[in-house]
């Protein structure tokens, strides 16, 4: 049993509560943060969906990304933070700073009062959309010494978690004293959703296609990863000392496109392909590639395919 103290920053994110299910298995004390403790019972009910029964090394904290108040009573006692939480829309906002500003704001808000705490290390969840886009020769593989050109036509989102992953660099190059920092940059998170805290990826992707809202496969492709490897990679990344001031990007191998998952559906999983639509691979679909192999070498993780990520989400949730 640990006698470390973690606060994990929304806990009711699919990443999040995932975390806290490993760390608490792990036996770590765990505070978590809520923009509302009326979200409790989301949390509770979906950690014990995941098998907990012990509930007594977990507790809740009401603060915001847009605000000061509660980080400081959050971060006390910490040994580590897993700073995973970040606005994600729904809708793309008509504004873009209705996501750069919170995303950034927040991030530098965390980072402040863990360095005021003593905290010895933040984990910070950034993304792939902070590495992938940019001009790159067609033949080039993405790693982590990549970065989004921000000065590009981007999505709000993206463009958030790019300018949110610098402001936290620069905060710890300038203002971070002691302070340790680690960046986990996922793609497309998917695996067994847990209680009612449903991924972006499962409606996005899995619904549509499964009730045949997608009727032809975009030409675009992207990387999977399992929500429990994502949990597996944040503790990781906060206990290794090779970790520290590094970014690692935490992917499966090898990409795919909505008219693969539908395949994979169809071959798998056929007797929740009925309404699937009769979809064509895109002819000009280009296969992007990425590495994985920082994180495999450093922190000695090894992800599940892309196959079972993608199957654990339409099995936890399909019925």
């Amino acid at each position: 049993m640990s006698n470390q103290t973690v606060l994990v920053t929304g806990g009711t994110g699919f990443v999040g509560v995932h975390t806290i299910l490993q760390l608490l298995q792990q036996g770590y004390t765990v505070k978590t943060t809520l923009r509302s403790l009326s979200q409790k019972n989301s949390i509770v009910n979906a950690l014990k969906d995941g098998g907990l029964t012990d509930l007594q090394n977990l507790s809740f904290f009401e603060a915001d990304l847009t605000a000061d108040a509660g980080w400081n009573e959050a971060v006390k006692g910490c040994d580590y933070v897993l700073h995973i939480a970040s606005p994600f829309p729904l809708v793309e906002p008509e504004d873009e700073n209705e996501l750069i500003i919170p995303a950034r704001d927040g991030s530098l808000r965390v980072l402040k009062a863990a360095q005021k705490a003593g905290v010895k290390r933040v984990v910070l969840t950034s993304s792939f959309a902070a590495i992938g886009y940019s001009a790159k020769p067609k033949d080039h593989i993405f790693t982590e010494e990549d970065w989004t050109d921000e000065s590009g036509p981007l999505q709000p989102y993206i463009k958030s978690k790019t300018v949110a992953e610098k402001a936290a660099w620069d905060f710890l190059k300038n203002d971070g004293g002691d302070l340790e920092l680690t960046v986990v940059n996922p793609v497309g998170i998917f695996g067994p959703i847990i209680g009612d805290i449903v991924p972006a990826s499962f409606d996005g992707v899995i619904k549509a296609l499964i009730e045949g809202t997608v009727t032809e496969s975009p030409a675009f492709t992207f990387g999977v990863v399992d929500v429990r490897d994502v949990a597996d990679i944040h503790i990781k990344a906060m206990l290794h000392p090779g970790a520290n001031g590094q970014r690692f990007l935490a992917t499966s191998e090898g990409t795919v496109s909505f008219y693969d998952i539908a395949q994979l559906i169809k071959k798998e999983r056929p007797e929740k392909a009925a309404k699937i639509a009769g979809l064509k691979p895109t002819a000009k679909v280009f296969y992007i590639e990425m590495s994985n192999k920082k994180a495999r070498e450093i922190l000695g993780w090894h992800p599940k395919s892309k196959e079972e990520a993608v199957l654990a989400s339409i099995d936890s949730r399909v019925k």
